[in-house]
């Protein structure tokens, strides 16, 4: 309950007072800084009165940095605007480029509905009932399983090839970076006196992938360039310097060798297109086997880069789009057409920089900056020798990559960041590229909120509403429901049927009820009533009727869900024999609490307690199991107390309360945390990437900043692609996060992870430093995360001591207890000041954000 006006009126007094007892509204100046605090472009709003840390002039570079081209897929550097994604390998002689485009998919829209699921399903309700729980897994195994999911693809490859390029001592000289702050990669080399320069960017406002290549000697400059692909296609060259790819992606999944089956379903079909643009005098362009540009003697060339597809929503077949991929990449070009590199490049940076900006992390072990020069080392041997440095500005590196990757592969009109972001190399990548949502769609948008890029969610909301559509269908059919339902693995056509194969992870209905806490924590970062009224709402309310079906009479009184999984995570049945499928798993538990809390919690501000679902929730609750506590002390992760043959299995989903969810608190449940903890630990420190970041933010929401980093330093191991090993986790070259093989999601989960060790919040709580390793750390800003209740929070530390925090919001007046160690004060944060607190979380500061 809230507390009374009268409350209110007392805090607000006392706050008042205490502003003037503290001089709170005297001026920066006044304290004698130089410094001001108002609002500059970029959003990070606040500056500390002391100067704890380097100035922005001297701040160490966010650079990825290679001395050599790349070797492996890995090793490349990645450019997107979310659409559209390249690799740049940086090759000196004949340099491959690998695109993507984020509609390329096979397949065609699918019927997700099975009518003899409800039979198995009672089937295998009544095996479990009696205990029967091995049995119950073979039915559900045979009878409950699914069709796979459609696949990824790739786009192509922009070719370029250097003849005149075989001097021996260009790899002497060779350089090839990402530089975060401006979203572009460099490839620099020369070759005998003359240096050559590459330059990659993609451009979100115009989109399309732009590269200059340019020397410092006129007339230098003789390449071939080219489109290729691994997909059905073929190119041609039109009289404007351009040479257009038009291909298609299969109708089926199918194997690629009957690829040209003539009875296969129409696929999406797209087209690349490029345009070649030189300057200087001397330069030529000639066509060369009428699908090749050569360039001869130019000073510098400008290579433009658009792409479309037929895809026209996941509702409608290829064959009946009506969208033209060819005549609209042709559009897009003549769009751009009239604009100069430096035009295109200044129309990225300004939107590019405006997300990434509003962000900035600086860490050290010392009072001044470290001195290691990122750009003279390469990026491999940092992560190589992270383990015995500990060089903390390689983790501050691998957070802001994060925030780029989501940047570059999530943004307005896209589809949401897949298993690879945007990024593959392959017509059969590893698992489809497909969003899993037992764990990795989520995951990938766990930074989105704290790390302060709230609009890159869009995507995925709009990915909801499509699988609230068809999910619709599959509860209805499947499981006699009403409301919505997803399952572990979808795609572009939004599946929501069970995955095929085995019900240890096939058989999970709980991933739409997963995605729909995403929709109030939007809302609870943002305080955004319209989006919660208009668009988070309606698909809550469709997942809370799923759940009030799903959720069935079981024992004493309790309801149940039966039949039910931990997410690939076997046991062993009180028979002896293997089993996946019981009732009531702890997971399905820590969901179901969440979203019946957050649908009370949205019904309350949207004047909707008095509804008929709502009331229906209320009663459930009351009536849903409670967490549980094994024999062994661990955190229960299924109904009963059964074997669990690995208990260092990769999925931590039991732990799910902590975090993401929130019915498992420090201050709440002391003794369900304590469970928590031996539970992690008995899962130990191995696992995939996305494994070992999950458990760096429960460690961080148990206040725990020993383990939390211990899984941070964990992820510095350096993965080589061509000896890599299973579940081991790390990082390769470029930074990408390994599974092995490649999956990005622990790319974004490492952001969330650190922000979570920096600052933890709820509506009206706000933890600053609660699990950050004060010995590793020691000294270090943050400025620009986001907490709940819309606030902005910037943070700087010495000596490891908190020393100043700067809050503001632009949102709504509020109202926050704040805590740091063992000190709590109530604040009232008013929209467009900001405030700024010392070590004693005593106000010394307001200033206006106007």
């Amino acid at each position: 309950m809230d507390p009374p006006l009268f409350h209110y009126f007392l805090l607000l007094v006392s706050l008042f007072l205490c502003t003037l007892i503290s001089g709170c509204y005297a001026t920066l100046e006044e304290n004698g800084d130089s410094e001001s605090s108002e609002s500059h472009k970029h959003n990070v709003l606040w500056k500390p009165t002391r100067r704890f840390m380097v100035q922005d002039s001297e701040k160490r570079p966010l650079n990825i940095v290679f001395k050599e081209p790349a070797r492996n897929w890995t090793d490349a550097l990645p450019i997107g605007n979310g659409r559209l994604g390249a690799m740049v390998h940086g090759a000196i002689l004949s340099e491959i480029i690998n695109l993507n485009e984020d509609t390329l998919w096979t397949g065609i829209p699918g019927n997700y509905t099975d009518p003899k699921a409800s039979e198995a399903l009672a089937t295998v309700r009544k095996l479990v009932d009696s205990g029967n729980y091995s049995e119950a897994t073979v039915v559900a195994d045979k009878e409950l399983s699914g069709e796979a999911s459609d696949v990824y693809q790739l786009l192509g490859d922009l070719i370029l090839e250097f003849d005149d390029h075989n001097d021996t001592h260009t790899e002497q000289t060779y350089h090839r970076m990402l530089d975060l702050d401006t979203a572009t990669v460099n490839v620099k080399y020369s070759v005998g006196d003359v240096t050559f320069t590459r330059e990659h960017f993609a451009s979100n406002p115009d989109q399309v992938i732009v590269t200059k290549i340019s020397s410092t000697q006129k007339g230098s400059l003789s390449f071939t360039v080219y489109l290729d692909s691994k997909m059905h296609h073929h190119s041609y060259i039109d009289d404007k310097n351009q040479i257009i790819m038009e291909g298609s992606c299969r109708g089926e999944r199918i194997p690629p060798k009957i690829f040209d089956v003539d009875d296969n379903p129409k696929g999406i079909q797209f087209s690349l297109i490029l345009n070649l643009q030189i300057s200087g005098d001397s330069g030529v362009v000639h066509n060369v086997e009428d699908h090749k540009l050569k360039v001869q003697n130019a000073d510098f060339a400008i290579v433009r880069l658009v792409a479309s597809s037929s895809f026209d929503g996941p509702f409608t077949k290829p064959s009946d789009s009506e969208k033209n991929p060819t005549s609209d990449a042709l559009t897009m070009m003549n769009s751009i057409s009239s604009l100069s590199y430096s035009t295109l490049y200044s129309r990225h940076l300004d939107d590019y920089q405006k997300l990434f900006r509003r962000v900035s992390l600086e860490l050290s072990k010392t009072s001044k900056t470290d001195s290691k020069n990122d750009q003279i080392v390469s990026t491999a041997e940092r992560i190589r020798s992270f383990q015995t440095d500990e060089d903390p500005s390689l983790v501050e590196l691998l957070f802001q990559y994060g925030r780029y990757l989501l940047i570059s592969s999530s943004r307005s009109g896209t589809q949401p960041a897949n298993l690879q972001g945007i990024w593959n190399k392959d017509i059969e990548p590893p698992w489809d590229c497909a969003p899993h949502t037992n764990v990795n769609l989520q995951m990938n948008y766990w930074p989105s909120l704290p790390c302060n890029l709230h609009e890159l969610q869009e995507p995925l909301f709009n990915y909801m509403a499509s699988l609230a559509i068809n999910g619709m269908k599959t509860a209805n059919v499947n499981y006699k429901a009403g409301g919505w339902v997803v399952h572990q693995v979808s795609d572009i056509w939004a599946k929501t049927s069970p995955d095929r194969g085995q019900a240890v992870w096939a058989m999970w209905p709980m991933g739409g009820a997963w995605l729909s806490t995403h929709l109030w924590e939007h809302y609870t970062y943002t305080m955004d009533k319209n989006f919660l009224q208009t668009k988070a709402y309606p698909l809550l309310e469709g997942t809370a009727s799923f759940l009030l079906d799903w959720w069935i009479e079981g024992k004493d009184g309790y309801l149940e869900t039966n039949p039910s999984t931990s997410p690939e995570h076997t046991f062993t049945a009180p028979n002896g024999k293997p089993a996946s499928v019981s009732y009531s798993s702890t997971m399905d538990v820590a969901i179901t609490k969440e979203v019946f809390s957050i649908i009370v919690s949205a019904a309350e501000v949207l004047g909707k307690t008095e509804d008929v679902l709502v009331r229906k929730v209320q009663k459930a609750q009351a009536r849903l199991p409670s967490y549980k506590i094994a024999r062994d002390g661990s955190l229960m992760e299924w109904a009963r107390d059964f074997e669990d043959p690995e208990p260092h299995h990769r999925h931590v989903s039991h732990l799910f309360g902590i975090y993401p969810g929130h019915t498992i608190t420090p201050e709440e449940n002391p003794d369900l945390c304590h469970a928590a903890n031996y539970s992690l630990y008995k899962r130990t420190e191995d696992g995939p990437g996305w494994s070992t970041v999950w458990k760096a933010a429960l460690w961080a929401n148990l206040r725990n900043s020993e383990h939390a980093y211990r899984m941070v330093k964990h992820i510095f191991n350096l993965v080589d692609p061509d000896r890599e090993g299973s579940f081991e986790g790390g990082l390769y070259s470029n930074l990408f996060s390994a599974h092995p093989p490649f999956q990005i999601d622990a790319n974004f989960g490492f952001s969330a992870a650190i922000a979570e060790m920096l600052v933890q919040s709820t509506i009206k709580d706000l933890y600053l430093l609660p699990a950050f390793p004060k010995d590793k750390w020691p000294n270090g800003c943050v400025k620009g995360l986001k907490a709940r209740g819309g606030l902005t929070v910037n943070i700087c530390w010495s000596e490891g001591e908190l020393r100043e925090v700067g809050l503001w919001t632009n949102n709504s007046n509020s109202v926050k207890k704040i805590h740091y160690r063992d000190t709590s004060v109530m604040v009232q944060i008013s929209s467009g000041k900001a405030y700024t607190y010392d070590r004693q979380l005593k106000c010394i500061n307001i200033d206006s954000l106007q």
